[in-house]
């Protein structure tokens, strides 16, 4: 067909548009084809030709003109519209061909499209298009071209097919509609119309009741805890994607609610649910039941409708629109969203653990967040939510962990029986409490030591179910102040003053979690109270400090007296082999050493308990080895005087006891040999041996003494004085008065055993003091040796005098006196191989201590090389050693020059 308009239109894309907007055309070769010749001619109809010079003055003069008035300017602007309203199915196709199928060069011919809007502005509406209805779809309001019926071409639903005559000029409509508006009546023409609104909000209302609606439904998908929303759309409705994301961020309340719900109906029938638990499952109850009331209302405001798939007429307006649910749900989202992370932290924590992750959501910057955890928390909680129940009615999750936390501390009972508590007992010990025990038999002491598990392994601090509003240092006094009671009432015997205490702290405030800075208070008087309590009976009642001064007096050697009556009565027996002893004669050495001494000026409670007895012993050893004193106690007293410091109060013993034994052993020997130097000084030859002797004996009689000065006088009390200060103040629990007690034996082996921090080389000095010892009673006994046998030359030299004056003192022959014997001469030698290793012992030590890690080990090194002797010894043996070593090697030419 040929076009007279500048505007070139190809018919694929007329075909293309035909076929988008008339389906049926698709499959009819002819009816296509007509339709697209009608559009064609359309086009050319309203088309002008080229605009001329003469044209376009005269569309100025028309523009200029229009311009002094507003009518024909909004009627120029809103053409789109008219033309909508005024011209046929067929004219709007034409037009639309045509803007779509307009090439480069047409586009830039600006006057030529002016002037084809002009002429449509111009031109008469047709009657037959003005009465057609506007509500009716697009299909059937287009004007059926001619269709050739046996060669002859007669007009589709009896109308002509000429052209349409000049459209009338339009009045100005008295509203202009909105763009919505416009949008939804094209929609509606061209298509599937949306679902009504009110069906929409019914099928809501459900999934907030997490039930599937018909038009939008929960779809549950495998392997995955979350829920799909899904939309369901029929061929006569639609659901626009805004209406689909406005329906899912409600839905979102419908899913929380249903996990929720889940939840507490689950709990319901579990037997082993904890008390928080059941009381988080409460409030959550107490809330889904306003929550359902809350669902109620907006169903009222709701009208039933019949499902909207059967009715073609609209639906009138409901008054609750998605809108509106939205903003009258929003608060009940936030709500359900903690309500919901309340649930998940209850599947992972139960007990302390699960307060302190509700409490973590207090710190949150949002104040819904932290007025809502308040209230879950605190029924007593200054703010309030809108639309929940009153506070009064409101259950509190804390309120069974409060519960159990005054129970505790002002009782000392645990009564947890779902271990939600940060305390938790020992089932192995749960039923055995402590008991006053007063004898001292050996199936006794054995049980004893269980009664001290009782206070450190029967509750236990558990830090994970510690909430976090209270914090691990009140949660340490917290179980500080419980066990105090507990063991005030079982093991001191004293149920009546706990009673009373728990009686007026009920009268007292209640512990809750709105108060915690009076939370901190209660704890800390519970604290205090309890702990000067323990004290005030253990040192009142129980005596603990004479306890303890028995112990230093006996076990530590502090009465001098007693020790050293007791080592002189014990010396003929301890000499003996280890199983050549007998326990009932060590028992009379020691409580004859108690009467001779001032010991037994001491309470009998105390001396009571004092007992001698024999460690294991294997073959070879004798009694020195084996013998020890030993401290009976009973409970309560033995929770700090444990077998633990029991046997380091005889770990300290034996040491010292080791050190009395050289002591009055060099002692005795000095005595021995001083007494009787002028029997020896009538012995040729030997004078210059025992001035050795003496020289050696004197330098181990002054190790041993500095050795006990420092031991006695610097460890020893100065640890005591320590202990006193700490029981001066009587601060702390009883746990802090085990660990001082602790602390000082710890302190005290360290220093009086030399011992050193360094992994490997820890007794190195006590090594070396031990050595020492050995060494001193070695030398000993071959100092005995040395002075019979000087005692035999000195009998002989006097019987060899009464022989000369003609006294005969014995019978037979004298043996000459030789400086030359065997045995003096392997006497002499093991003197001075002792005499040297003890030597070489002491520097060592004394040189050592003076770079020890502890100050005051540094002080015995002071004490025993404050002359420089050992430094300068030291230093003297190594020129000796590298003299030698170079002399090793001349040794030949040194010898011939010495011959």
């Amino acid at each position: 067909m040929e076009r007279r308009s500048g505007f070139r239109a190809q018919p694929s894309g007329i075909q293309s548009l035909v076929e988008a907007l008339v389906p049926a055309c698709r499959s009819d070769e002819s009816l296509r084809r007509d339709l697209v010749d009608h559009c064609q001619e359309l086009l050319n109809r309203f088309v002008p030709a080229r605009a001329t010079p003469h044209d376009r003055a005269k569309l100025y003069t028309l523009l200029a003109s229009s311009s002094s008035s507003s009518v024909p300017a909004q009627r120029f602007t809103n053409l789109l519209q008219r033309l909508l309203d005024q011209v046929g199915t067929f004219e709007l196709l034409a037009l639309a061909c045509a803007k779509l199928t307009l090439t480069k060069e047409t586009v830039t011919q600006k006057h030529d499209v002016l002037l084809f809007l002009h002429s449509l502005h111009q031109s008469p509406s047709s009657s037959p298009v003005e009465s057609r209805p506007r509500s009716h779809s697009l299909l059937p309001s287009l004007t059926v071209p001619s269709v050739t019926v046996n060669g002859h071409k007669s007009p589709a639903n009896g109308l002509s097919p000429s052209p349409l005559p000049p459209l009338e000029k339009p009045s100005l409509p008295k509203s202009s509609k909105t763009k919505a508006d416009i949008l939804k009546e094209y929609r509606a023409k061209a298509g599937r119309p949306h679902i009504p609104e009110h069906v929409l909000v019914r099928d809501t209302l459900y999934l907030l009741q997490g039930i599937s609606g018909n038009y939008v439904f929960f779809e549950d998908a495998d392997g995955e805890e979350e829920r799909k929303v899904m939309f369901r759309e029929s061929s006569k409705w639609h659901i626009s994607p805004s209406t689909q994301a406005l329906v899912l961020r409600l839905s979102e309340l419908g899913h929380l609610y249903s996990r929720v719900s889940s939840f507490v109906r689950d709990s319901e029938g579990q037997p082993s649910i904890g008390l928080i638990k059941q009381s988080l499952c409460h409030h959550l109850q107490q809330q889904l039941t306003e929550y359902y009331r809350m669902v109620a209302v907006l169903e009222s405001q709701m009208k039933t409708k019949d499902d909207p798939a059967t009715e073609d007429a609209p639906q009138t307006s409901t008054g609750l629109t998605l809108r509106r649910l939205e903003v009258w749900t929003e608060d009940w989202t936030l709500r359900m969203r903690m309500m919901s992370v309340s649930v998940e932290a209850c599947r992972s924590n139960s007990g302390g653990a699960l307060v302190s992750s509700i409490h973590e959501y207090t710190d949150n910057g949002d104040p819904f967040i932290r007025q809502f955890t308040d209230q879950l928390l605190e029924e007593a909680s200054t703010h309030q939510l809108s639309g929940s129940l009153p506070r009064s009615n409101l259950p509190q999750v804390s309120k069974p962990f409060f519960a159990t936390l005054h129970r505790w501390i002002y009782s000392g009972d645990l009564q947890d029986p779902f271990l939600e508590f940060f305390v938790a007992v020992d089932p192995q010990l749960a039923n055995q409490n402590y008991s006053k025990r007063n004898s001292f038999d050996p199936e006794d002491m054995r049980e004893r030591e269980t009664g001290a598990k009782i206070w450190k392994s029967k509750y236990k601090f558990r830090k994970e179910m510690l909430p976090r509003f209270v914090g691990e240092e009140f949660g340490r006094k917290i179980f500080s102040t419980g066990k105090s009671l507990n063991f005030i009432r079982y093991s001191c015997q004293d149920s009546e003053w706990v009673a009373t205490r728990s009686k007026l702290s009920t009268t007292g405030k209640v512990l809750k979690y709105s108060d915690i800075a009076g939370l901190e208070r209660s704890i800390d008087s519970a604290y205090q109270v309890a702990s000067k309590r323990l004290f005030d009976m253990f040192f009142d009642k129980f005596k603990l400090m004479d306890h303890l001064l028995a112990l230093k007096s006996y076990l530590l050697l502090g009465h001098g007296d007693f020790a050293e009556h007791l080592m002189e009565t014990l010396s003929p027996h301890l000499a003996k082999p280890a199983n050549n002893l007998q326990r009932h004669k060590l028992t009379s050495s020691l409580e004859t050493a108690i009467r001779a001494t001032n010991a037994q000026l001491d309470p009998v409670d105390v001396l009571r308990r004092l007992d001698a007895r024999m460690l294991e012993f294997t073959h070879g050893e004798i009694g020195w080895d084996v013998f020890t004193l030993e401290y009976k106690v009973d409970s309560p007293v033995d929770t700090v005087l444990d077998p633990e410091a029991m046997r380091a109060y005889l770990r300290i013993f034996s040491h010292l006891w080791r050190m009395k034994r050289v002591d009055i052993a060099l002692r005795n020997s000095w005595m021995k040999i001083t007494s009787e130097s002028k029997a020896f000084a009538r012995v040729p030859g030997l004078k210059a041996d025992w001035h050795q002797v003496r020289i050696a004996m004197s330098e181990m009689i002054f190790f041993i003494r500095q050795l006990q000065t420092y031991t006695h006088l610097v460890v020893i009390e100065g640890c005591w004085k320590e202990l006193q200060e700490f029981l001066g103040k009587k601060e702390g629990d009883l746990d802090s008065l085990i660990q001082a007690h602790r602390a000082y034996l710890e302190r005290m082996e360290t220093r009086a055993m030399l011992l050193r921090s360094k992994h490997g080389k820890r007794e190195q000095y006590l090594s070396d003091v031990k050595e020492c010892f050995d060494r001193a009673l070695n030398f000993v006994e071959g100092v005995d040796s040395f002075h019979n046998h000087s005692l035999n030359v000195a009998a002989r030299l006097d019987a060899e005098r009464d022989e000369y004056r003609g006294v005969y003192t014995r019978e037979g022959r004298t043996t000459p006196v030789s400086r030359h014997d065997e045995g003096l001469q392997r006497t002499l030698r093991r003197l001075r191989e002792f005499s040297t290793e003890f030597s070489e012992r002491a520097c060592r030590v004394a040189i050592g201590t003076q770079t020890h890690e502890d100050s005051k080990c540094k002080v015995l090194g002071q004490m025993l090389a404050f002359s420089d002797y050992y430094a300068n010894k030291r230093q003297r043996l190594r020129e000796e050693e590298t003299a030698q070593a170079q002399g090793l090697s001349i040794a030949p030419s040194s010898v011939g020059t010495r011959a």
